[in-house]
């Protein structure tokens, strides 16, 4: 399987989820490392952009590819089984909460989860301290030139 991170030039070659554990994120609690993808290009993009305004727009962003092997263990939450609280903004305790087990756990290399941004996608969490993580590998790392017409 591929999946799509958009970021920073100069964060792109590291998988590590140190990120998302420095202020935490819908998934992930301060302190609790995670990487984030998407299943497509579009969607990493969107996952961004609605962060972003022109005013603060890098112009240093990348879109990566990362190869997961079908063999690695994956689990998918479905919007049904979620909290009602789920796709609120600022980001809710309850999700933070759901995203902390799945790496306590450590059951799963990749947790599945419904976009909050684009109804019917998906993102795909990898958990960056399970056994299987070493699979994991950037296989493109390509420049990301926003359309400026998204960001006004």
């Amino acid at each position: 399987m591929q999946v799509y991170r958009l970021s920073r030039k100069k964060f792109a070659s590291t998988l590590s989820g140190k990120g998302a554990a420095i202020k935490g994120a819908r998934w992930n609690s301060i302190g609790v490392e995670l990487i984030y993808t998407a299943e497509n290009r579009s969607l990493a993009m969107a996952e961004v952009a609605v962060h972003l305004t022109l005013a603060t727009l890098p112009s240093d962003f990348v879109m990566i590819g990362i190869f997961i092997p079908d063999s690695v263990p994956i689990t998918t939450l479905r919007e049904e089984d979620l909290p009602p609280d789920w796709g609120q903004f600022p980001h809710a305790v309850s999700t933070q909460l759901i995203g902390d087990k799945f790496v306590r756990d450590n059951e799963y290399l990749i947790m599945k989860v419904p976009s909050v941004v684009t109804k019917g996608d998906h993102n795909y969490l990898i958990n960056p301290h399970h056994k299987d993580f070493f699979k994991v590998s950037v296989k493109t790392i390509d420049t990301f030139p926003f359309d400026q017409r998204l960001l006004k």
